[in-house]
């Protein structure tokens, strides 16, 4: 048997990468004959290529999507996590697969965690090409998985929501009510980019939001400070529209801890000058406007899970005290 006729390893798929997308997607048309681990690691080995060097991979994202519906499931996860980090970094690439990605969301049977990643990847994709992924039929799958029992379903739903808004903010305007119904999970990264949706909405139709000011005041109090400040930038932004709101009170107590991170105390400056002005005030830098969403919400993920005890700095899954030592979801130490 010819080395072409073998099953390819993740080292010949590296080197088959550095040749170019050719060899690269005839070594991975062999791929499905390897076995389960095989396909894993070597699927593990094109992340890896993708984390650290950026350059194009739009010619393989078909050859890629098949492992979507590979019958193993950690397989199957893989791929998800390896389109997130694409979609990512090159979201554009990603938009030929968005119906596949669309696929394992929509698929009740599929394992959580796939479905979680591929609503990360599409979220992603939406940002930057909105009609590619903001169907009706998607949407309604993105809300109903924030009833999921999973935390970390639910987030990765959560943040998908969000990133369609920066794309498309109109698709979601009429949708904050059933935003806002979610607003109390226990999850804070779900709370943390419901609120940040609601922003983006709030960007595009201030007035949107007076019909959920009621519960974005409630998030003033809340206990994590990243929430707290996503909630009084929305209501900043309400407050500068004709619909206006009250809140002076509820400010009052929302940033008075000396550690404070810059980010609420920004935001309810934010919110302060809006009240306190008759008129919108121009938003300073990072503040109250799509593009700052767009740009800056993964750090500021990253900022809450480095800050978070009991979950995993790297991908932000809540770790049990009695679990294993490393992530069950990345595979990081913890």
């Amino acid at each position: 048997m010819s080395d072409l006729d073998q099953p390819p390893t993740p080292d010949c798929l590296l080197e088959r990468l550095r040749r170019g997308a050719r060899e690269a997607t005839a070594c991975l048309d062999r791929l499905d004959a390897a076995d389960a681990e095989t396909r894993k690691r070597a699927l593990q080995a094109v992340q890896a290529v993708a984390e650290e060097s950026p350059r194009s991979f739009s010619a393989l994202t078909r050859p890629l999507s098949v492992f979507l519906t590979d019958d193993d499931r950690a397989v199957r996860l893989t791929a998800a996590k390896l389109f997130v980090t694409l979609a990512q970094s090159e979201p554009a690439a990603v938009v030929s697969v968005a119906d596949e990605l669309a696929d394992r969301l929509a698929d009740e049977g599929e394992f959580y965690y796939v479905r979680a990643r591929s609503a990360e990847a599409l979220g992603y994709v939406a940002a930057d090409s909105p009609d590619a992924v903001t169907d009706p039929e998607t949407l309604a799958d993105l809300h109903i998985g924030l009833a999921f029992d999973e935390p970390e379903v639910r987030e990765k739903l959560a943040k998908a929501l969000a990133y369609v808004a920066v794309g498309t903010p109109e698709r979601l305007r009429h949708h904050v009510d059933s935003l806002a119904d979610q607003l109390d999970d226990d999850n804070e990264l779900v709370r943390y980019h419901l609120c940040t949706a609601l922003v983006v909405v709030g960007c595009a139709s201030p007035e949107t939001l007076l019909d959920v000011a009621k519960p974005l005041r409630r998030q003033l109090g809340d206990e994590n400070p990243y929430v707290r400040g996503r909630a009084a930038e929305a209501l900043g932004l309400l407050a500068a529209s004709d619909a206006g709101v009250e809140i002076e009170r509820e400010l009052e107590s929302v940033a008075t801890e000396d550690d404070a991170p810059s980010f609420l105390t920004d935001r309810v400056a934010f919110c302060r000058r809006q009240l306190a002005t008759e008129t919108s005030v121009e938003p300073p830098d990072g503040v109250g406007t799509i593009e700052s969403v767009r740009t800056g919400t993964d750090d500021v993920v990253e900022e809450m899970n480095a800050s978070a005890d009991g979950v995993c700095s790297h991908c932000g899954l809540v770790l049990s005290e009695t679990g294993p030592p490393m992530c069950p979801q990345c595979g990081a130490p913890r």
